[in-house]
C-alpha cells in the first residue's frame, strides 16, 4: 500500500480520501476546514498540521481544489504569478523527487500544463485527472477519471485512481484531462436543459412527468440526465431534484466549468453555440440565487408556476 497525501476534503475530495483509507493505503490530508480535517480524522485518515506537511515521505500527492488559481498556488507559489522572489514558493519545493502528483481539481488546461512542466523539472511526476461522477460516486467509489499526461504516469495512478472509480481513461498528453473533463459537463449541462424543458413543456399541456419520463426514457430522447438524475422532482428517488435540489453538483460549478469550456473553444476557435446558451443560463440561474442549488435545478427555470 501507498503513502499518500491528500489536499483538499471538500464534498468530493473527502469521500476520496476515505476511499483510499479504506483500501488500506497510508492517507495524510489537509484541508483549510477544521470539520473536513475532523471528518477526515475519524475516517482514518492522519491529519497535517500544513500542506507541506502532508506531503512529507508521500508517494503519492494528490489534490482537489476549486480553481486553477489554487492548483498553481499549491504547487508553484509565487512562481505561479511569475514572481520568484517575495512569498512562498509552493510545494514543489517540498515534494519527494520521483513523486507522482495527481492533481483531480477541475481547471483550465493551460494551469494544468504549466504545474505539470514545473515539476518535471524538478524530477516530480503529474497527472491531470479531473473526474465525473458526482458526490455520489465519489462516496461510491464508482467515479471516471479522465486523465492527461505520460502513458508511464497513467500506469502508475491507475492502481490509486482504482480505489476511488470505476472507470479510468488515458485521455492524451498533460492537460487532455482537463479537456475531457469539460467537453462532457458541456455535453452534460446541454442535455440537462434539454431535458428540462422537454418535461416542463409535457407538464404544462397536462401530461404526468412520470408518465413522460418513462415513454422518453424508452424512446430516442433517452439520456442520462432523464434516466439517471431526472430533474423533476418526484419523478425519481435519491435525487437532488426529489430532495430540494441539495446536494450533487452545484449550479455555481457547473457554471465555472461552462465558462472553462467557452475559454477553451475561444483558443481552439471552435463552434459551441449550444455550450454557449447552456453557459448564458446557468449564469442567469445562479444569478437569481441558485448557486448553491443542485445544476437540475434548472428544471425550475422553466416552470411557470414559479
Amino acid at each position: 500500500m501507498a503513502n499518500i497525501a491528500f489536499i483538499g476534503l471538500g464534498n468530493m475530495g473527502g469521500p476520496m480520501a476515505a476511499n483510499l483509507v479504506k483500501a488500506g493505503h497510508k492517507v495524510n490530508v489537509f484541508d483549510l476546514s477544521e470539520q473536513a480535517l475532523s471528518t477526515a480524522k475519524e475516517n482514518g485518515a492522519t491529519v497535517a498540521a500544513s500542506a507541506n506537511e502532508s506531503v512529507v515521505g508521500a508517494e503519492y500527492v494528490i489534490s482537489m481544489l476549486p480553481a486553477g488559481k489554487h492548483v498553481a498556488g499549491l504547487y508553484l507559489g509565487e512562481k505561479s504569478l511569475g514572481n520568484d522572489s517575495v512569498g512562498h514558493n509552493g510545494l514543489i519545493d517540498a515534494i519527494n523527487p520521483n513523486s507522482l502528483v495527481i492533481d483531480c481539481s477541475t481547471i483550465d488546461h493551460q494551469t494544468a500544463q504549466q504545474v505539470g512542466n514545473a515539476l518535471a523539472e524538478k524530477g516530480i511526476g503529474f497527472i491531470d485527472a479531473p473526474v465525473s461522477g458526482g458526490v455520489g460516486g465519489a462516496v461510491a467509489g464508482t467515479l471516471s477519471f479522465m486523465v492527461g499526461g505520460s502513458a508511464n504516469h497513467f500506469e502508475r495512478a491507475s492502481s490509486v485512481l482504482e480505489n476511488m472509480g470505476k472507470n479510468i481513461f488515458h485521455a492524451g498528453d498533460l492537460g487532455a484531462g482537463q479537456i475531457a473533463k469539460v467537453c462532457n459537463n458541456m455535453l452534460l449541462s446541454v442535455l440537462m436543459v434539454g431535458t428540462s424543458e422537454a418535461l416542463q413543456l409535457g407538464i404544462s399541456n397536462g401530461l404526468d412527468p412520470k408518465v413522460l419520463s418513462e415513454i422518453m426514457s424508452k424512446s430516442s430522447g433517452s439520456n442520462w440526465t432523464l434516466d439517471v438524475y431526472n430533474p423533476c422532482p418526484n419523478v425519481m428517488e435519491n435525487v437532488p431534484s426529489s430532495n430540494g435540489y441539495q446536494g450533487g453538483f452545484m449550479v455555481d460549478l457547473m457554471a465555472k466549468d461552462l465558462g472553462l469550456a467557452m475559454e477553451t473553444a475561444l483558443l481552439s476557435q471552435s463552434s459551441t453555440p449550444m455550450g454557449a446558451l447552456a453557459r448564458s443560463l446557468y449564469a442567469m440561474h445562479a444569478a437569481g440565487g441558485h448557486g448553491s442549488r443542485d445544476f437540475s435545478s434548472i428544471f425550475s427555470l422553466f416552470d411557470k408556476q414559479q
